[in-house]
């Protein structure tokens, strides 16, 4: 079996994200960026897939600018087998990235797509579902624990009152949460053998999309302050500036 794995170039989680002047968007020049976490998660576990003997064939995927290719570098070094990159230098939204993966899935035929449930630059949290839809295929959402059995796949996602496990028919799309599991770090080797794996780049003409974005952005900025804490004597005082002061109670 074949997994597609899609992964996105994001700022690294651990950068302090700063809005532009202008308030046109997120300061991007000369910020460290990095695997979006989800995907990495993702990736971790189709390797752990192929270790288990379920898996033959691992293809990361990533849609954006030319850098994007380290990316699929990285998930080539932790173990994927080879990587798509669709070059677009331009805003991308979940619908059209649905769509270029959609292209991709025809023509690679995978049995399994494992995505992130969503990335952490816009937490859309929409390209699995999208992409389930378009193709027809079977979903399982948030998974902490996935299990291939035959042509089957039992999925364990979590919901509001605990824990909920489907099982679906694959070929099926499952979209990955923190609990699934801990993301191995590459090795230098596997690093130094990420550089020989083959990365094809396509258009997204040549996938018959349009990747104009359907939204415009009016104006990005950073979220209001939060006043200082203040110390208060006794319940009496709390009491009296939650009522008179926070207006609360």
């Amino acid at each position: 079996m074949k997994v597609l794995v899609p992964v996105k170039r994001v700022i690294d989680y651990n950068v302090k994200v700063r809005v532009k002047a202008d308030k046109s968007g997120v300061e991007l020049a000369n910020v460290k960026m990095s695997m979006n976490p989800f995907d990495e998660i993702s990736v971790e576990e189709a390797i752990r897939l192929k270790e288990a003997g379920k898996v033959d064939e691992i293809v990361a995927v990533s849609v954006g600018p030319q850098q994007c290719q380290e990316t699929i570098r990285t998930a080539l070094a932790m173990g994927a087998d080879r990587g798509i990159h669709v070059l677009h230098d331009g805003d991308t939204e979940p619908l059209a990235v649905a769509k270029m993966l959609k292209a991709l899935v025809d023509k690679e035929a995978p049995g399994l797509v494992i995505v992130g449930k969503q990335a952490i630059d816009d937490d859309c949290n929409q390209t699995g579902q999208m992409l389930s839809a378009l193709l027809g295929w079977s979903q399982g959402t948030f998974a902490s624990k996935l299990e291939v059995e035959g042509d089957a796949i039992h999925v364990t996602r979590e919901v509001d009152g605990g824990l909920q496990t489907v099982q679906l028919k694959m070929p099926a799309v499952v979209t990955s949460d923190l609990r699934l599991n801990e993301p191995r770090y590459a090795s230098l080797p596997n690093i130094m053998k990420a550089k020989k794996k083959p990365i094809d780049q396509v258009a997204p003409g040549d996938l018959g999309v349009d990747p104009a974005p359907r939204l415009e952005t009016l104006k990005v900025e950073e979220p209001a302050t939060r006043d200082a804490g203040q110390m208060v004597e006794d319940v009496a005082a709390l009491v009296e500036k939650l009522r008179n002061e926070a207006k609360v109670i």
